[in-house]
């Protein structure tokens, strides 16, 4: 039981870590002004509905999209952060998945919690229209 504590614990540490030096939306991705993700928890790939979860990502949050297992003392998750990226490459708008989480929670089951998504992008107006930034400043 303290083992899977002290995982679950370093984990945490570890994601509070990530977020930090993901850094801020705004500084890496200047041209869109909110990021919406609607993520559905199951138990696992075709078990009952965990929860219903939105999640908004302004200019001033992390820029890190990795989404914590509902799973107790599971110390894994759902990594969105390529599909984002990707959608943000492609100018997209919106875009819709699913993952597994691949941890243990002392069952036998492979995949013991699985989410679908839809991700939202909302680009800034002046980044959409014009294509560069306002006042002669380059992106990153």
């Amino acid at each position: 039981m303290a083992r899977r504590h002290s995982s679950r614990s370093i984990r945490a540490i570890e994601l509070a870590k990530e977020r930090l030096d993901a850094g801020l939306l705004s500084e890496k991705f200047p041209q869109i002004s909110k990021i919406t993700i609607l993520a559905t928890y199951y138990y696992d790939r075709k078990g009952s509905v965990l929860m219903v979860r939105t999640i908004n990502v302004f200019p001033n949050s992390s820029a890190c999209f990795h989404l914590q297992c509902p799973i107790k003392d599971c110390a894994l998750g759902f990594d969105l952060g390529p599909d984002i990226m990707e959608l943000i490459r492609k100018g997209g708008k919106s875009a819709k998945g699913s993952a597994a989480c691949s941890g243990k929670d002392g069952s036998d089951a492979s995949i013991h919690s699985s989410i679908s998504y839809e991700i939202t992008i909302q680009y800034n107006s002046a980044s959409r229209s014009d294509g560069h930034a306002k006042s002669g400043s380059k992106g990153v």
